[in-house]
């Protein structure tokens, strides 16, 4: 953010971006990124990340500008903390999808822990696993290929929405939508497998 950007304007244009002025948007965006990404950055520590939080921030932005008040908190003041809010959930999410991952590991371990007997699929259980990959591999050459693509990258490569805009040279925005859409389709597909 500039230095000479006084409170009066940011106020401004907040109350712009509340009545839906997209201009008045990117002149906020303009204005306050640069200080808002390094308050991103400082709390979730990684730049693609940050990247992510800022996103979702000035979504949150535009979305709640009405809920602002002047007589609460300066303009930069309620937009950090918005963005401090931001980037703890996504800490959080992170958080909790490693959490996943870890209980996950453990369940295997306890797994291997099994006889090999106890372990060892019957003809039943094979067949069945057998015919779950048809129907995936089914199901993903019915996407377009793009879509395809980006799943498949998200999966096998464990790669979030910005590594996958970045690797593809995609915005991030489309990434997103494309991940959504196909997980529907795939998800939708794979029902009337099962």
């Amino acid at each position: 953010m500039s230095a000479s950007t006084p409170d009066h304007e940011l106020m401004d244009l907040l109350d712009r971006v509340a009545r839906r002025e997209e201009p008045a948007l990117k002149l906020l965006y303009d204005q306050t990124a640069a200080r808002l990404y390094g308050l991103a950055l400082r709390i979730v520590g990684n730049r693609e990340w940050a990247e992510d939080v800022l996103q979702e921030s000035f979504l949150g932005i535009w979305r709640n500008a009405g809920a602002y008040r002047a007589s609460l908190s300066p303009p930069l003041a309620w937009m950090g903390l918005l963005v401090r809010s931001r980037a703890l959930d996504f800490l959080r999410r992170r958080r909790a999808e490693r959490l996943h991952l870890q209980v996950a590991i453990d369940d295997l371990a306890e797994i291997d822990a099994l006889t090999q007997e106890q372990m060892a699929p019957g003809p039943q259980q094979g067949a069945e696993a057998s015919e779950q990959a048809a129907a995936l591999h089914q199901c993903l050459q019915r996407l377009e290929q793009a879509q395809r693509q980006v799943v498949s990258l998200a999966y096998l490569r464990d790669l979030s929405h910005s590594e996958l805009a970045s690797t593809l040279k995609l915005p991030l925005g489309t990434v997103k939508t494309w991940m959504r859409r196909s997980l529907e389709q795939l998800r939708k597909c794979m029902a009337r497998h099962v």
